[in-house]
């Protein structure tokens, strides 16, 4: 199948001319942290830093200045889970044009409320990016209105696009480029870039392993859906992938890699705290596919593109908990005691002594799996660290009747 349509070097600078008059260069900064941690230059290029807090401003409002007079009267529409939704709102409200987005039931709440403070009309359908898009296609059908795409557009791709200009004159030397990619339209942007400019450096693509079409449509040479998809990276969370997409970038990128969740919540966390940046899962997701390139990029100057930074803040509360967790910094347990005065305060004596942090304490008395002389208490616990957690379980083991690690 021929591509429906080809990705210029000149159409990306054309997006940049219009994009510098409205939108500043995101920052790129150096961590200082992830260098050492993975043995080599560490950039962060800090698209969640954009105003709606996403690369995904640069695509559609290209696109929007595009349209004709006629087109503009009409109107846009646009499917998204979130951050395309934005951009589409953003760049229809800057160029005093009407807009009206399709987002999945399941979008984060922020997105929805973001995109509508934005001025667009929401409408809520389908369980992800797909069942949106095709109500999307009934809406353009029934009203007249221009479709924007996520990314299956030129001028869409050549916004995403003048995120590798930007690169090049940060770090002109850049050995790899790590993103994520949903669709694949800031990757097909930035290819497009590299391979006339720069084809040296090395891109490497990145999806969630419970949405990883693209990537496995890569790498079989032919469209492979992903169906159902499963995923907290919402922002990434595409069933099908392009043909026109699979088909820009088939020989463009170094190579593909699948991350699961548990490793990209562990990276919106390390972000966090290392980088001092908030990053979405579809952001961090890049820095979770490092440990897979440790050894090759050893040495080298790599570049992690921090995608969008709009993370709902109960998922980020129960990421930062499960990181915790999984880090060994966070104690979750039941300890049965003796139900006698003094008892639940000789255990947190014993916890103080130990120097945890209680989080949270529930004594309970009335559980039947413990006897009529016991109580049991569920324990929250912040420690330092993996060795001062194993220090506080031997100590209680040694004084409570029971104890059991809750995960």
């Amino acid at each position: 199948m021929a591509r429906k349509f080809e990705v210029s070097l000149d159409l990306v600078r054309e997006a940049k001319i219009f994009l510098d008059r409205h939108l500043k260069p995101s920052p790129l900064l150096k961590n200082a942290w992830l260098s050492e941690a993975y043995g080599c230059e560490v950039y962060l290029k800090l698209e969640n830093m954009q105003p709606i807090g996403s690369f995904k401003i640069r695509g559609a409002s290209f696109r929007i200045s595009k349209l004709s007079a006629e087109e503009r009267a009409c109107g846009v529409i646009a499917a998204s889970a979130g951050n395309h939704a934005q951009g589409v709102a953003w760049g229809s409200r800057l160029q005093g044009v009407t807009a009206k987005i399709v987002m999945p039931r399941t979008a984060p709440l922020l997105k929805i409320e973001n995109t509508r403070a934005l001025g667009a009309e929401v409408i809520l359908s389908g369980e992800n990016y797909d069942g949106a898009f095709a109500h999307a296609q009934t809406l353009v059908a029934a009203e007249g209105r221009v479709y924007v795409p996520a990314f299956e557009d030129p001028h869409v791709i050549a916004g995403q696009g003048v995120v590798a200009v930007e690169l090049l004159e940060q770090v002109p030397d850049a050995d790899f480029v790590v993103s994520s990619m949903g669709g694949g339209g800031l990757m097909a942007g930035m290819a497009t870039v590299y391979s006339a400019l720069r084809p040296q450096t090395k891109l490497v693509g990145v999806q969630a392993s419970g949405a990883p079409s693209l990537v496995r449509s890569l790498r079989a040479g032919q469209v492979v859906p992903a169906t159902p998809v499963n995923t907290f990276a919402d922002g990434i969370a595409v069933g099908t992938a392009s043909e026109t997409l699979r088909d820009l970038l088939t020989g463009r990128l170094h190579r593909t890699v699948e991350v699961d969740d548990e490793t990209t919540a562990a990276a919106v966390l390390t972000l966090l705290e290392k980088a001092k940046t908030v990053s979405e899962g579809s952001a961090a997701i890049a820095l979770g596919a490092l440990e897979q390139l440790r050894d090759e990029v050893r040495g080298k100057k790599v570049v992690l593109i921090v995608s969008g930074g709009n993370i709902d803040v109960n998922v980020l509360s129960r990421i930062i908990d499960r990181g915790m967790i999984r880090k060994g910094r966070r104690l979750r347990m039941d300890v049965v005691i003796s139900d006698r005065p003094g008892s639940l305060a000789k255990l947190t004596q014993l916890l103080a002594q130990k120097e945890a942090n209680i989080l949270e304490v529930i004594h309970d008395r009335s559980k039947p799996s413990t006897l009529i002389d016991q109580t049991e208490v569920a324990l929250t616990l912040e420690t330092r660290g993996p060795d001062h957690s194993r220090e506080i379980i031997e100590a209680l083991e040694k004084q409570v009747l029971k104890l059991e690690l809750a995960h």
